[in-house]
């Protein structure tokens, strides 16, 4: 049976949220950032998780297994701001059981 898992969250304030995330609903880290308010209504999934806006990119913090990049979202985050080594995009990394303990930081607005 699924479980729900934790994952760390650090706002665009330098606020560090632990939430507890559905791996039986297909969500995604954009969604799971909406869900519980983390950032201001518009300012993330604009682009309603198409991987064609990088409003959701976030950095990974710590070394948790994570599917690798799609080509759609590698091309996004060529040309999104602020992108760093440790980038992905939010709304193409789909909560899953391996993913407990995640520990991300929302990327600043572009």
């Amino acid at each position: 049976m699924a479980q729900d898992i934790t994952i760390t969250i650090t706002d665009r304030d330098g606020i560090t949220h632990e939430v507890q995330a559905p791996t039986d609903m297909n969500m995604n880290i954009m969604e799971l950032v909406r869900s519980y308010e983390l950032a201001p209504e518009g300012t993330i999934g604009i682009c309603g998780g198409m991987a064609m806006c990088a409003s959701c990119q976030c950095y990974v913090l710590n070394d948790i297994p994570l599917p690798d990049k799609s080509p759609d979202e590698e091309a996004m985050l060529w040309e999104a701001f602020n992108v760093k080594e440790n980038s992905r995009l939010g709304c193409q990394l789909h909560i899953t059981e391996e993913m407990d303990g995640l520990e991300i930081e929302l990327a600043p607005e572009a």
